[in-house]
């Protein structure tokens, strides 16, 4: 049986920088907009919610950042992750693609989100804020800012949306375990919660509802700043770190990506992996076909419309322009809750509309076959998030196979899927159902445009 590879960097190999790629686009993306009076914001209108070195970062036109070093000594608990060849995949779809995937989930909280999460953790506390709020859909990001809080000593309170709240009770263990305070979304204790909860009793929530919650607290209370786990670009900036460890594990393996592809919710794993990648290309170094693969329950850029839109439902953030569902979307509660995101990162809905990646919507039963089928010949058991991607890497394989061939093929491999166990149980049992987005619910929901 074939053995897989496995690429690691030396710590002292490790990026000491993270790659903006905003300065490398051949149009700059548009800015956001005030919610009130729909001018440009400014960093005065960011500062109830971010510090100012964040929102630095946000509006950067810097093509690199310096890491801070008490940043990267937290890192190195767990990076650089390793880059493996999937040759047990290979040889159980009999293709002749030689297959890769860039695995996150050897972080403290098994998957990809600490990458932000510390760094928003550290200069929060260097500002001298206290404590920090966010929202969660799978558990994640509250996981991975639980850790991070921890870590530099401020308090950290989540709302979780309420499908998964339900669905995976070990992530709000976990949470938990590591200090955090936990409450379900909607929930009584905003204003924001409380108003959907009138409306609909037996909300299921979403991220955007969570956001607001999360949002309506951090800016209520004193010492008290708002963490975003993905979406906006001082995120994917520092996710960034995935990208340009893969492209010195390339080096290593002496191979160049013909096609690159991730799961996108908000846009933060794909953009991570996606983004150096992409800079090469931009300067004609490489020329990978570069896929983003969302869930059919919410398909965002394949069905999203290109407009200025609320990151929340409530509608206290700023205006973005990104591909969207409408904030009042609310998605089925499929198992990939990281996935359930009414927008797209304004970056990459921006990079999309340039035509320098493409994307895909897949269903769950699709997501779900590809993971058992890479669990059993990989070993490792995939987070419902990145079986998408790993669907799309499958079919891309396969065509090879028809072909002959030989592509090379990078992918995302976020997180595992320990705490997420439930899920597979319930394919296994056959209780797993496709839910595709009806035309006349999207119509409705893009209604509520602003």
């Amino acid at each position: 049986m074939a053995e897989r590879t496995k690429y690691i960097l030396d710590e002292a190999d490790m990026p000491a920088r993270w790659y903006n790629i905003v300065p490398d686009l051949p149009e700059p993306p548009p800015p956001p907009l005030h919610p009130g009076t729909r001018e440009p914001v400014g960093p005065d209108d960011l500062a109830p919610l971010f510090p100012q070195a964040l929102i630095a970062q946000e509006v950067s036109t810097e093509r690199y950042i310096d890491i801070p070093e008490e940043v990267l000594d937290v890192y190195r608990l767990w990076r650089p992750s390793p880059l493996y060849r999937a040759r047990r995949l290979e040889k159980a779809l009999g293709t002749p693609a030689r297959i890769y995937y860039k695995y996150e989930g050897v972080s403290p909280v098994g998957s990809h989100k600490p990458n932000t999460a510390v760094p928003q953790a550290f200069y929060n506390a260097a500002e001298g804020v206290t404590r920090l709020t966010t929202e969660t859909g799978a558990g994640q990001w509250g996981s991975a800012l639980a850790f991070a809080c921890a870590t530099f000593g401020l308090e950290c309170e989540v709302w979780q949306v309420r499908a998964s709240f339900d669905q995976k009770p070990y992530r709000k263990l976990m949470m938990e375990t590591f200090g955090a305070t936990v409450h379900p979304s909607p929930s009584e204790l905003t204003e924001s919660g409380r108003a959907i909860l009138a409306a609909d009793p037996a909300s299921t929530g979403s991220l955007g509802i969570a956001i607001s919650e999360a949002v309506e607290q951090a800016a209520q209370a004193e010492n008290t700043r708002y963490a975003l786990g993905s979406v906006l670009n001082h995120v994917l900036l520092h996710q960034t770190i995935i990208g340009e460890e893969a492209l010195k594990q390339f080096e290593l393996a002496g191979d160049t990506p013909d096609v690159l592809v991730g799961c996108t919710g908000g846009g933060s794993n794909f953009g991570g992996l996606a983004f150096p990648f992409l800079r090469e290309k931009l300067a004609g170094r490489m020329d990978p076909v570069i896929r983003a693969v969302e869930p059919a329950a919410c398909p965002t850029l394949t069905r999203g419309k290109y407009a200025y839109d609320f990151g929340d439902t409530a509608g206290l953030t700023p205006l973005l322009k990104m591909h969207t569902l409408g904030h009042d979307f609310i998605p089925d509660p499929i198992h990939a809750g990281g996935l359930r995101y009414h927008g797209m990162s304004p970056l990459i809905s921006h990079i999309y509309e340039l035509g320098l990646i493409d994307a895909v919507a897949i269903g769950q039963e699709d997501c779900f076959a590809a993971g058992v089928r890479f669990a059993r010949a990989e070993g490792i058991i995939p987070a419902p998030e990145p079986t998408h991607a790993l669907a799309a890497c499958i079919q891309e394989a396969l065509r090879c196979k028809e072909t002959g061939e030989e592509k090379v093929i990078l992918t995302a491999l976020c997180g595992h899927a320990h705490l997420d166990l439930p899920a597979y149980g319930a394919y296994l049992a056959g209780e797993i159902s496709d839910h595709a987005l009806p035309e006349e619910a999207l119509e409705k929901s893009l209604a509520g445009l602003p």
